[in-house]
């Protein structure tokens, strides 16, 4: 099966194909989802890039805001003629996604980008530098199906890396650290090696971490608008209002999102208990195979704190993240 070089580019393969031949069949044609502006896509296909919208039947058909295409999707689009408005009439499986609680009084999935192979979870060696978070962030990327890169960024404002590090091993094990500074251009290349040809990297992080700066970098241009963060208390202000997807020259695929301080998960089977496996490893030993880990008898993760042996901070954080 010869398939299309632009789409090829963009990460389309031989099983994308394949999902899509009953689409091919009555007329519509591939593209992927590379921006979203409330309710209008703009999609790259072979041919071009467009702006279009989800058709008046899809949308009755997809009752559930996550059904709904998000930036990185393969939609299936019926093109029209005279300069009227393409349709888009489905969306492929995703393989993977990472996603959050919309806001409203509704508790709905809000998926942020779809279709990932990494996860950039890029947080600031200076004020923002949060261990729980870096964890809240860990979850999301595993939940999506999608392998985490943690980035620690503005290494130029940080006096002891050393220990930042060691933080950061302590509640991600195995999970690959990239420290840079953006401003300087450090690290760059250690970053760069998980960019790669038809892969997709989203960057997730607070305001003002320096996710657009990071993104300029790989570039290689000013693509992405930057602020500096209020000298006051450090705090970031969003440069990024909307979710894109963006290609690195010499190959790859990059998302920007908005800068989100407190990110409301939306948990996924195994997510949680792959960011916390030292509570897994010794929730083995409680007495009681369904233990919660907080008032019941004979359990082994309160004895651990108990001894010293796991740190009441990181039982804490796991109950605040178990948590409905």
């Amino acid at each position: 099966m010869t398939l299309p070089a632009r789409l090829v580019t963009l990460g389309w393969d031989d099983r994308f194909a394949r999902e899509f031949q009953h689409y091919a069949a009555a007329g519509l044609v591939p593209g992927r989802v590379v921006a979203e502006h409330q309710h209008i896509y703009r999609v790259s296909t072979d041919e071009a890039e467009m702006l279009v919208r989800v058709a008046g039947r899809a949308r009755h058909r997809w009752r559930a805001r996550d059904a709904f295409p998000a930036v990185g999707d393969w939609v299936a689009l019926r093109l029209a003629a005279h300069d009227r408005t393409p349709l888009i009439e489905g969306v492929l499986p995703r393989r993977s996604h990472f996603s959050r609680k919309a806001a409203g009084r509704v508790i709905e999935q809000q998926v942020l980008a779809a279709n990932v192979d990494t996860v950039f979870l890029v947080s600031g060696l200076d004020h923002d530098f949060n261990t729980r978070r870096i964890e809240r962030y860990l979850v999301t990327a595993w939940a999506g199906g999608a392998a985490p890169v943690v980035v620690l960024n503005k290494a130029d404002r940080c006096d002891d890396i050393d220990a930042r590090l060691r933080d950061v091993e302590a509640i991600a094990p195995g999970v690959p650290i990239v420290v840079t500074s953006a401003g300087r251009g450090d690290g760059l290349e250690k970053l760069r090696s998980h960019v790669r040809p038809r892969r997709t990297v989203a960057f997730l992080g607070s305001s003002g971490v320096g996710k657009s700066t990071l993104i300029n970098r790989l570039l290689g241009e000013a693509r992405q608008a930057t602020r500096e963060v209020r000298a006051s208390d450090q705090r970031g202000r969003h440069t990024t209002t909307h979710r894109e997807l963006i290609a690195v020259p010499g190959g790859g695929l990059l998302i920007d999102t908005p800068g989100m301080r407190e990110l409301q998960l939306w948990e996924g089977d195994g997510a949680l208990e792959a960011a916390f496996p030292d509570i897994e490893a010794l929730a083995t030993d409680c007495h009681f195979t369904d233990c919660r880990h907080d008032r019941e008898p004979r359990c082994a993760v309160k004895q651990a704190v108990a001894d010293g042996r796991l740190p009441a901070v990181r039982l804490a954080q796991y109950q605040k993240l178990r948590r409905p």
